[in-house]
């Protein structure tokens, strides 16, 4: 990123958190955390899908995210974290003293993060849910959409480790049909049987190729080898599966979009 560049990002960066701490001041009471009969807005991580303002819609970069819970909204605004107090109140959602974070991240719309800060910021909400879709409307027309996030299945999903760091190199991917886990441990590509119950993973010997790489991609291997040959519990948090095994190893990895 040229210098140009570089300041045009932080600039926008820097505008969230004057934008969001124009929040009013309403006190958090929980609110019903509904809207109609069985239709609950609290306690469900939304994606953000988009934001329309001043006539324009602008698509939500991926990681977008709010939950509202306990009197408080939290999330993602794609690229800086925020929070703020917030009631929910039937149809009703009134968000006060947000806060935001102020990175300057490379390949985010700080444009959209800046457009979406401002359609939450000192604004009572009306909410609409319908077949897992949120609808926050504001008094001038500006609108976020968002959808119900759910947990990325176990199997079939290409898992991307990040701890240890193989810069995106190792990967898992489990077929519940087979009963087998397959994939790259960074260097060297791995296939296994694998039985899911009962949130562990009963993983057996590995078999693996034989290629010799830079001791850092090594040394990451014989951290994941660990896991197989065991029974790892397993959790999966939204996009995040977590991996402990017996030993005490713990690998995490994010679902590859």
């Amino acid at each position: 990123m040229d210098r140009q560049k570089q300041r045009m990002t932080l600039t926008a960066a820097a505008m969230l958190v004057p934008l969001m701490a124009a929040c009013g001041s309403e006190q958090a009471d929980g609110g019903s955390g509904s809207v109609g009969a069985g239709k609950p807005v609290t306690g469900v991580r939304w994606s953000v899908d988009s934001v329309t303002a001043d006539g324009r819609t602008q698509k939500a970069p991926a990681g977008a995210h709010v939950t509202f819970d306990r009197g408080r909204a939290e999330g993602s605004l794609g690229c800086n974290n925020f929070s703020a107090e917030a009631t929910v109140d039937g149809d009703r959602v009134r968000l006060g003293k947000t806060r935001a974070t102020e990175m300057a991240c490379e390949n985010k719309p700080m444009e959209f993060e800046t457009t979406l800060a401002r359609a939450l910021s000192d604004r009572e909400l009306k909410a609409t849910v319908d077949d897992g879709r949120l609808t926050l409307t504001g008094d001038r027309g500006d609108t976020v959409r968002l959808s119900e996030a759910k947990d990325a299945p176990l199997a079939g999903t290409k898992w991307t480790v990040t701890t240890p760091d193989t810069d995106g190199r190792a990967h898992l991917t489990f077929d519940e049909k087979k009963g087998t886990v397959s994939g790259s441990l960074g260097c060297n590509k791995v296939h296994a049987e694998a039985t899911v119950r009962d949130g562990h993973i009963t993983l057996g010997p590995p078999a693996t190729t034989r290629m010799m790489c830079e001791d850092s991609l090594m040394a990451d291997e014989k951290t994941l080898l660990r896991l197989f040959d065991g029974k790892p519990k397993y959790r999966v948090d939204h996009q995040t599966l977590t991996l402990t095994s017996e030993n005490g190893t713990s690998v995490r990895a994010v679902a590859e979009r």
